[in-house]
């Protein structure tokens, strides 16, 4: 049998709409959100929210970083030298940070900063902080000591509603049949639809096939087989 044509599939972006109307609440992000929504009236200067990939970590430090002006950091880019322009706006976002990813007296600097200049905080990752193994005996007191919200398992509503939201990202209309499909089939978490929802499109594209429930089967078909 011959194979269809497939076409060649371009690395585009496909730009997350990331604004406070495009979030999707739920039992499993109503703590963080609420948390980001309280601003400035927070526990403390710093504020952790924690989860796993794709679980909206990004989206709300987005929907707080048009709140309060903040200016954006990956933990791996923070040095000392730059952190007190990085805060220059009065608040900050780190995001990704992680146990062995960080400059440790880099850190600790910024908290002592934002603690000095009355700033504001926000600290992403996968992780809470108090778990996080740093050498620093002070800076492991202060994010023993960081408020800090974890973002709970999500529920069959808010994946259904967010596979929606990837696929629509990405100019896709998609209809029941095809999420029920995936979310009986694949890991219910948010990295794993992220995933599938980046394949499906590409190989849409490729098969110059609609994205349905049959090209679903397909390729989950094909990748069980490593074809």
């Amino acid at each position: 049998m011959v194979s269809p044509p497939r076409q060649l599939a371009l690395a585009l972006n496909h730009a997350e709409r990331l604004s406070r109307e495009d979030f999707l609440p739920g039992p499993s992000n109503e703590a963080a959100l609420a948390m980001i929504e309280r601003w400035p009236d927070w526990p403390a200067r710093a504020l952790a929210i924690a989860g796993p990939q794709g679980s909206g970590k990004s989206h709300l430090a987005s929907i707080w970083a048009s709140l309060s002006g903040a200016r954006m950091l990956s933990a791996h880019a923070m040095h000392t030298p730059t952190l007190l322009d990085a805060l220059a706006t009065g608040a900050l976002v780190l995001e990704d940070c992680e146990t062995g990813n960080f400059d440790e007296r880099a850190l600790f600097h910024l908290l002592n900063l934002v603690k000095e200049h009355d700033g504001y905080l926000l600290v992403t990752a996968r992780t809470l902080p108090a778990s996080w193994k740093v050498g620093l005996p002070d800076l492991a007191s202060r994010l023993r000591a960081m408020p800090a919200i974890a973002m709970a398992t999500p529920d069959d509503a808010l994946l259904r509603a967010v596979t929606v939201k990837l696929f629509a990202d990405r100019q896709l209309s998609v209809d029941e049949p095809l999420i029920a499909y995936l979310l009986t089939r694949i890991p219910r978490s948010f990295a794993a639809i992220q995933s599938a929802v980046q394949t499906l499109d590409r190989e849409a594209l490729q098969r110059k096939r609609p994205v349905n429930r049959a090209l679903a089967a397909e390729v989950l078909r094909d990748l069980r087989e490593g074809t």
